[in-house]
């Protein structure tokens, strides 16, 4: 079986090839495969660009099933373009990472909306599909690690509201099942954590894992727009403020039962995860 993985050098696309490389011919998709190569990224590195229809259709003849993972908002021809090459190049299954926000009436922010532009593009291209909406990844907690290790403190907006944020490592998992077995086709699987938790609920967690006190700091509205703005674009730094308001309002703190339906086993939850990654935090 040939998988081919798209976004195979970020989070979750990066973890899928490492979880099935021994025992299937997975192909990883990158723009620079001699900088994937030295970046870790296993597989065979294949060169292609989402912006260039004929490098996707050879990256992905002989595939039998495609994890796609597209990452740019303002770009959703990426997408488009990905689907038709898999449309030419006959793919059997093609399984999509979205975001869970998407069954969210309330959420039209540009991330959100581009999300669901996506899906129904993929429900549209007449390949079987399978769709998989993660909560937000644990792993974002690494953007506090510079200043837990030269401050001890964690800076957070809204830090009492909770999110049932997953572990990349379970998304990869069932991810990888879905590519590779049947079963999955039409299918919609909502990925959360074991529970939800907040920001100063993971400061404390952090705290017990790396064995010494940390501080929670209260960012306001304000201030965290300051440093959104700095960082992203405006619709991007806007999405992620719509998302924390949501997030206020209690919108993301449903826990789906999706991991251990498809993965038999438990999601793992913050200190599992802090665990694995506090040599980044030290």
């Amino acid at each position: 079986m040939r998988v081919v993985v798209a976004g195979a050098s970020g989070t979750v696309g990066r973890l899928v090839v490492e979880m099935l490389e021994a025992r299937y011919e997975v192909r990883a998709l990158t723009r620079d495969p001699r900088a994937a190569a030295r970046a870790g990224v296993g597989g065979e590195k294949v060169r292609a660009d989402f912006a260039d229809r004929r490098s996707l259709e050879r990256a992905l003849a002989g595939g039998d099933a495609l994890l796609l993972i597209t990452s740019d908002p303002l770009r959703p021809d990426h997408d488009e373009r990905v689907l038709r090459a898999a449309v030419r190049a006959g793919v059997g299954h093609v399984v999509k990472l979205s975001a869970l926000a998407v069954t969210d009436p309330g959420a039209g922010d540009v991330i959100t909306c581009w999300q669901r532009a996506c899906e129904e593009r993929l429900r549209a291209c007449g390949l079987p599909w399978t769709l998989l909406r993660p909560r937000a990844f644990m792993s974002k907690a690494l953007g506090w690690a510079p200043s837990v290790r030269r401050q001890g403190v964690v800076r957070a907006v809204y830090g009492a509201s909770v999110n049932a944020c997953v572990d990349p490592a379970d998304v990869a998992a069932v991810a990888a099942r879905v590519l590779t077995a049947p079963g999955h086709a039409g299918r919609c699987y909502e990925l959360t954590g074991p529970g939800p938790v907040c920001a100063r609920e993971q400061t404390a967690v952090l705290a017990r894992v790396l064995g010494r006190p940390l501080r929670f700091e209260e960012l306001d509205v304000q201030e965290a727009w300051r440093l959104w703005r700095a960082r992203y674009p405006e619709p991007y730094a806007r999405a992620l403020l719509e998302s924390a308001e949501r997030q206020r309002a209690g919108a993301k703190a449903g826990v789906s039962q999706a991991v251990r339906q498809v993965t038999g086993r438990a999601p793992a939850d913050f200190a599992d995860w802090a665990r694995r990654h506090a040599r980044f935090f030290r």
